[in-house]
């Protein structure tokens, strides 16, 4: 039997027939009375929010209705047993009842299409509500939905008011007939799972429930319906374009006082636009918009207007006549404890951020977000892809056997999203490309699609991967490529384009180039930002990329003893999960900023400085905006410590110029002793929405002068057994107590807690002994790092001393250290010796045997004891947040203070962090030391914890580490890369960590 055809079933001597769950599998987007989509817009005429405390029960499989075709819980006479409240908008699954589920690509039920199980949990929502008086001379009600997850049907007082899909599409129904006076009872039914569901495939979590705003909508009887407003720049003029195209009532009166336009249409046939001889442009950096007002005699509406033109030369994508380089992010919209409902004040706060950071860009992966965030995007300035609520990832794991973009059966839903997402946001300046959606393969579904869109709205351009030959988008983009990759299609041709012949080939070459997704920012990283931002510079037809992605997406859940912790997938019980791929933000779940986002900032600063012997050179990298906002401050640093400042004088610089000035004296005296550093700052002179004066958008330093520090004497000897100095070792010649501070160590390493991108293998590794490899993505088939890290033993190093010899001022102790049942290893030496200006100790090791695999890190360890397991400390070196090998722009040379707990970084999975690189000096407490620099042994990186690597290895989530009372110092010689093969490619080979001798000096000082 069908399971969507007739219901019946035995009941007794007869037969009982109940009316099934209907419109579950069915493909089309919802009921036919659904009204057309159109524009969000600012309106005078009369609204009831329905937000608020609603009703609500949970069924866990879809009810079979059993009162025929009307329900029984949208009639007024329900019993109040079985219902609880629920707040509007909400996901139910965050508010206590069901749990939420993560999944990336595949589906979380079976790959049935259109089918979903019976076990489909179904929430029932009732509230009453009173039309106001506003609404008396109301011609037509409407409500509104601007987003349900996936299926809602619909009641008005008893009478079935329609159905619909597309979650994250707005929905309109007239109600006009269905009111009554007093109170009226709104029935909603929605399904968490429906045929629409296969074209909701997201990397996100599944979480069901009305999440967007309800909203009554009184339409007067000589309404403005509808308006598109098109507002044109010429670059070369300098003169604007207005053009409001109205569907409504008329007369229509149009205004907008900024530009003396005020003129009144009798009929649509005397529309016309508006010329300007002169306008101000919009754009990402200057958003400047125009208030529009378009009156019939029945309503008001008010726009707002960016004047701006987004257009394709050849293979150069131009906004405004300048090439237009997205430095952009991927953002979905999520929340701790809301997951996708609005939260403005939220928004505000990450929009800002992102603006401190210089992010200008913004893909909407992959739906359309809610309707107030294109208002304040507008008016902040970011360039937007806005994508189509559309994937279906999951059929990727099928080979796209039934993929919904290529079957006609789902063609009207496809075309009805892509309608509802254009005519929505059409009047929006930030938007610059129209995306039809996210890996969802390819198919006709898709071309007619972007059809429609060419149809409707000519002005901007269409996005879509999935069409590798091009057929029906026009920009060439692509996810996560190789700077090689990126290479053989911008420059010198060296590979074929991806996955299509020559001609499909050589028409994608002819087109602007985008980055929709690449840096993947999960865990500890991505690496390698600044190649990626290299080949941006170099390659006109590139034109930038977004990093995936915004924010990671923890829901705030609490262990059984109520430990607070960002849940992941997984950790929800769901059967079907993804891990922890959904934490793989630039922004931790509450909000922190990751060193990821600093490293971003300082790879995408708009205006670079670049220091030479006697000069400044700046370089406005910006695409509007000069440099006029911009002030210049120099900072002379000896030893970490102030000596010098003062300002400099900044020439106007126009976008895309370059100016140099010659630097004062006084910046750059190198008299006096110590390590001489000069900084120089581009700060906002006067602030912005988004920040205060003296914000710092671009940073440049410039080594003047090396510290001297001549070999000091021997000095000094045993004392008893013992003793050396201030030093006690023990009969292995291990440190035991440094003074009165219990100090263990050291001890050779070799592991680091695996990153996110150390335990994933989306493309492969350049680990492999074949150099050809090396050359593109690497092995495809080669395991993630971790994975032959583990293998090989490098978490559990065993040590054999070899030899303990004292000297009259030092010791000198070797080991050998080696994983159980391999023949390869390290030996490594700890010289000490006693001078005057402290107790030194010098560190080497030596690989030995047939090793093949890269090293996590090679440095040592000291275990520091309880006394010292709550400092702050102090040091001076790189900071003032972790960096790496290929994750070091951000970082520069200055004296940083923090706690012990704030050197790592609390990513959702616990994992390698807080390593700084280029020590000078380090103050744990009482504990001081120097490094000491030479051409054999460059100073080591420091990485100060509670617990050990090992430790960190171990747990899913912090609150699974195990108590401590102990610090953990790693001085590091060197550190593998990050890369970014958690979904892109490995660290690059000049960023690998191959076997090789290494070592490093410190001085203990008392």
């Amino acid at each position: 039997m069908d399971p969507e055809s007739d219901l019946t079933l035995s009941a007794g001597d007869g037969d009982e027939t109940l009316t099934p769950v209907t419109h579950l599998a069915d493909t089309s987007p919802g009921a036919a009375n659904r009204l057309p989509p159109r524009a969000w817009l600012r309106t005078d005429a009369p609204q009831l929010s329905l937000n608020g405390t609603w009703q609500f029960r949970l069924h866990d499989r879809a009810p079979v209705d059993d009162h025929g075709s009307v329900p029984a819980f949208v009639l007024d006479d329900v019993p109040a047993d079985g219902w609880s409240e629920m707040p509007v908008p909400a996901h139910w699954v965050l508010q206590g009842h069901g749990r939420p589920a993560y999944t990336n690509v595949q589906y979380p039920f079976p790959i049935d299409p259109p089918h979903v199980p019976d076990e489909n949990p179904t929430g029932d929502y009732r509230r009453w509500f009173e039309v106001p008086r506003a609404f008396d001379d109301a011609a037509r009600v409407l409500l509104r939905f601007d987003g349900v997850e996936s299926l809602a049907k619909v009641w008005l007082n008893g009478v079935d008011v329609g159905w619909f899909t597309g979650s994250r599409l707005a929905t309109e129904l007239d109600v006009t007939d269905l009111l009554r006076p007093g109170s009226n009872l709104l029935a909603v039914r929605v399904h968490q799972w429906s045929a629409a569901s296969y074209l909701e495939d997201q990397d996100q979590w599944w979480l069901p429930g009305i999440f967007r705003d309800v909203t009554l909508l009184a339409r007067p009887s000589e309404p403005v319906d509808d308006v598109f407003l098109h507002a044109d720049y010429d670059s070369a003029t300098g003169a604007g374009r207005l053009d409001v195209a109205v569907t409504g009532a008329f007369p229509v009166r149009v205004r907008c006082p900024e530009l003396g336009i005020d003129a009144t249409w009798q009929t649509p046939q005397e529309a016309s636009p508006f010329e300007i001889e002169a306008v101000e442009p919009w754009s990402a950096e200057v958003p400047r918009l125009y208030d529009v007002e378009v009156a019939s005699p029945g309503e008001t509406v008010r726009l707002r207007a960016g004047f701006r033109r987004v257009e394709i030369r050849g293979e150069s994508l131009l906004a405004n006549g300048r090439p237009l380089v997205f430095r952009g992010v991927n953002r979905h919209e999520t929340h701790p404890d809301l997951g996708r409902v609005f939260d403005e004040s939220a928004l505000v706060r990450d929009l800002h951020l992102m603006k401190r950071h210089n992010v200008n860009a913004i893909r909407t992966s992959h739906q359309p977000p809610h309707p107030r965030t294109l208002e304040l995007l507008d008016e902040l300035g970011f360039w937007v892809i806005l994508e189509c609520d559309l994937e279906t990832h999951g059929f990727w794991d099928v080979g796209w056997q039934g993929n919904p973009t290529a079957d006609p059966a789902w063609r009207e839903a496809c075309l009805d999203r892509i309608r509802r997402t254009v005519e929505r946001d059409k009047n929006h300046a930030s938007v610059v490309l129209w995306s039809l959606g996210n890996e969802s393969g390819t198919g006709a579904n898709l071309a007619e699609m972007a059809a429609w869109i060419r149809s409707r709205d000519s002005s901007r351009p269409i996005h879509y991967e999935g069409d590798y030959a091009g057929a029906y988008t026009d920009v060439y983009s692509r996810m996560y490529p190789t700077l090689e990759e990126i290479e053989s299609v911008c420059g010198t041709t060296t590979m074929p384009v991806h996955e299509v012949g020559p001609a499909e080939g050589a028409r994608q070459r002819a087109k602007p180039f985008i980055m929709c997704e690449y840096a993947h920012a999960m865990g500890n990283g991505p690496g390698s930002l600044a190649d990626y931002e290299a080949l941006v510079d170099r390659y006109p037809k590139l034109h930038g990329g977004f990093v995936w992605e915004w924010r990671d997406h923890g829901i705030r859940h609490r262990t059984p003893d109520g430990t607070e912790y960002f849940a992941y997938g997984g950790d929800f019980a769901e059967p079907v999960h993804d891990g922890s791929f959904i934490m793989d933000g630039l922004v931790l779940s509450d909000g922190t900023p990751s060193p990821a986002l600093e490293e971003l900032a300082a790879v995408w600063a708009p205006v670079r400085l670049t220091l030479g012997a006697t000069t400044l050179t700046i370089e406005n990298r910006r695409h509007t905006a000069s440099t006029d906002d911009v002030e210049l401050h120099w900072l002379l640093e000896r030893d970490g410590h102030d000596v010098a400042s003062g300002r400099l004088a900044l020439p106007s610089t126009a976008p895309g110029a370059t100016s140099t000035i010659v630097l004062p004296e006084q910046a750059l005296d190198v008299g006096g002793t110590g390590e001489t550093w000069l900084t120089v700052l581009a700060t906002l002179r006067d602030g912005a929405a988004w920040a205060e004066p003296g914000h710092v958008v671009a940073r440049a330093q410039r080594l003047l002068a090396e510290a001297a520090r001549p070999a000091a004497p021997a000095a000094g000897a045993w004392r008893g057994p013992y003793r050396l100095g201030d030093a006690i070792f023990d009969t292995d010649g291990d440190l035991v107590a440094w003074g009165d501070l219990p100090i263990r160590g050291p001890q050779p390493e070799l592991w680091r807690a695996p990153t996110e991108n150390d335990r994933h293998a989306s493309q492969g590794s350049y680990e492999t002994a074949d150099p050809a490899l090396t050359a593109g993505r690497g092995d495809p088939d080669a395991p993630p790092s971790a994975t032959r890290w583990r293998e090989r033993g490098l978490h559990r190093l065993r040590h054999r001393t070899l030899s303990v010899v004292r000297t009259e001022h030092g010791l000198v102790r070797r080991l050998r250290s080696m994983p159980a049942n391999a023949t390869y290893g390290i030996e490594s030496t700890f010289t000490w010796a006693l001078r005057t200006d402290g107790l030194h100790l010098a560190f080497q090791v030596v690989p030995f045997g047939p090793w093949d695999c890269t090293w996590p890190r090679v440095g040592a360890r000291f275990e520091l004891g309880a006394e010292m397991a709550r400092p702050e400390v102090e040091w001076f070196g790189t900071g003032p947040s972790e960096s790496y090998a290929d994750s070091a722009d951000a970082a520069y040379v200055g004296r940083f203070r923090a706690h012990v707990d704030d050197l790592r970084v609390p990513y959702a999975r616990p994992q390698e962090s807080g390593h700084r690189p280029g020590l000078r000096s380090l103050e744990i407490g009482a504990l001081r030391l120097d490094t000491v620099a030479s051409g054999t042994s460059p100073r080591p990186g420091f990485q100060l914890a509670r617990h050990t690597a090992q430790q960190w290895s171990e747990a899913e989530h912090d609150h699974e580490l195990p108590a401590s009372d102990a610090l953990y110092l790693y001085l590091d010689a060197a550190q593998h890369g990050l890369g970014s093969r958690t979904c892109g490619p490995d660290v690059l080979p000049r960023h690998a960590l191959w076997p090789r001798a290494a070592g490093w000096e410190i001085v203990l000082r008392a």
